[in-house]
């Protein structure tokens, strides 16, 4: 592996505890969407979640968890979320949960809906869709990071989507990866090696009031 000094490591750094953070990261946050129901409000989600971790003995959470219904699933991870809505019998959820297992950061977030709203289940399935693309664009053609964001835009014009171009994923690790100042993976100008990248996807309905979120380590 050629890797350039944003993706520096610490000396803890193990590809298969990474992987494993990452699976571990992904059976919370499947536990937590399959216990959030309509008529619950959008902070106890979020505790509900906490307490998931937990159970799960997770480390530490190392950025703050998040849950979005509704309207906030247009939000940014830096936005804070509009009141504490409730969630509806149709209506769209994500989760974005990072913690620690074996010493590693965990990242992933993934959108899911109640009832039976096609836009909303359409939305939700083409913030994972794209990521696949995207993904596979990287596997494919060992592409730059610049590159993966100008396909990710091409692709959701083309999807009929609108691409949130403020996200555009990050560096991971051992922890703490913050040292390294890794940056963004969208302004990365060198091939990103796998088990060190988050790609995120985030989309917004072209003209109704809601979008959806997915990411996950490209390994």
């Amino acid at each position: 592996m050629s890797a350039h000094p944003k993706e520096a490591v610490g000396a803890a750094y193990n590809i298969d505890a990474m992987r494993y953070a990452q699976s571990m990261t992904w059976q919370a946050i499947e536990q937590l969407a399959q216990r959030i129901r309509p008529g619950m409000l959008e902070s106890e989600a979020r505790e509900l979640g906490k307490q998931v971790l937990a159970d799960l003995d997770m480390q530490r959470i190392w950025h703050p968890l998040l849950v979005r219904f509704g309207a906030n699933t247009l939000k940014t991870f830096k936005q804070r979320s509009e009141g504490d809505p409730i969630l509806g019998d149709n209506d769209i959820f994500f989760i974005d949960m990072g913690a620690v297992w074996q010493g590693h950061e965990g990242d992933a977030g993934a959108t899911f809906t109640t009832g039976n709203d096609p836009d909303m289940i359409a939305c939700a399935n083409a913030a994972k869709d794209l990521f696949d693309r995207v993904q596979a664009h990287w596997k494919d053609h060992q592409v730059i990071g610049l590159e993966l964001y100008r396909y990710a835009e091409e692709q959701a014009q083309a999807m009929g989507w609108d691409l949130n171009l403020d996200i555009k994923g990050h560096r991971v690790s051992d922890f703490p990866h913050a040292i390294h100042r890794g940056g963004d993976l969208g302004d990365f100008e060198h091939y990103p090696n796998a088990g060190l990248w988050i790609l995120e996807i985030q989309i917004a309905h072209p003209c109704k009031p809601y979008g959806a979120f997915y990411e996950d380590l490209l390994a």
